[in-house]
């Protein structure tokens, strides 16, 4: 079908007539200009007088223009060697908020049952304390090395890879829904770049937010304006 402009910022590309919650059992979501208005890389490469240059690679790998995520991320990285914890603590406190309509889509899943799942491509520095704010169930992103409070440079190698790219936030929903018994398409998937599509194409629902028009065009639905609780509008 042609997609339809449900309201106006809401567009829907499926037909969708009884959309309901609870149909769904699970939630994912990006984080960085998903659930928080912010892109963390970014503003902490401000600490260092190296924003434009980071958000540049940051933009190129959202669009899909870079397609070696992996590579990007550690470009990103190595250009924050130096950077202090406090500067990630300013970063946090002073720039970091939550997106319009978060907290009540997140509880509004939790009532109808769902369970939520936090998958970035950031960092768990940031990614910890969202994760406690929302009172989200499972999370899987990156750690940044610290050594003497500072940024090296490199990212800490963890049990289940390297680096949370596009395809580590697949494979996390789909080990997600395996914990939990239940089928990928009672997932719903939420993002706005390029490393959001392949979690996006495993659930049965995915949702764009505020996207870039790579994302917005494969999406189910695409909230382009307002806030994520926007999704409710469709969902009896």
């Amino acid at each position: 079908m042609n997609p339809i402009e449900h309201s106006p910022g809401l567009v829907v590309n499926i037909a969708t007539p009884d959309l309901k919650l609870s149909d769904f059992r699970l939630i994912a979501f990006d984080m960085d200009s998903t659930l928080i208005n912010i892109e963390c890389v970014d503003e902490i490469a401000d600490a260092v007088g190296r924003k434009a240059e980071v958000a540049a690679i940051t933009e190129a790998a959202m669009r899909g223009e870079i397609t070696d995520f992996k590579d990007s991320l550690r470009r990103r990285v190595a250009l924050l060697k130096g950077v202090s914890v406090a500067s990630m603590d300013e970063v946090y406190r002073e720039r970091l908020k939550l997106n319009p309509g978060t907290a009540e889509l997140v509880r509004a899943c939790k009532d109808a049952g769902l369970k939520v799942l936090l998958v970035s491509g950031g960092f768990t520095f940031f990614a910890d304390r969202v994760k406690e704010l929302l009172d989200i169930d499972y999370m899987r992103a990156n750690v940044l090395e610290i050594e003497n409070g500072m940024l090296t440079g490199r990212l800490v190698d963890q049990p289940w890879g390297d680096i949370c790219d596009g395809e580590e936030k697949r494979r996390m929903l789909i080990q997600t829904c395996g914990q939990l018994g239940i089928n990928p398409l009672q997932a719903i998937a939420m993002g706005d770049g390029a490393n959001d599509l392949p979690m996006m194409g495993a659930a049965g629902l995915s949702v764009a937010y505020h996207a870039k028009p790579k994302v917005r065009e494969q999406a189910m639905v695409a909230i382009n304006a307002g806030g994520l609780d926007r999704l409710l509008e469709l969902m009896k």
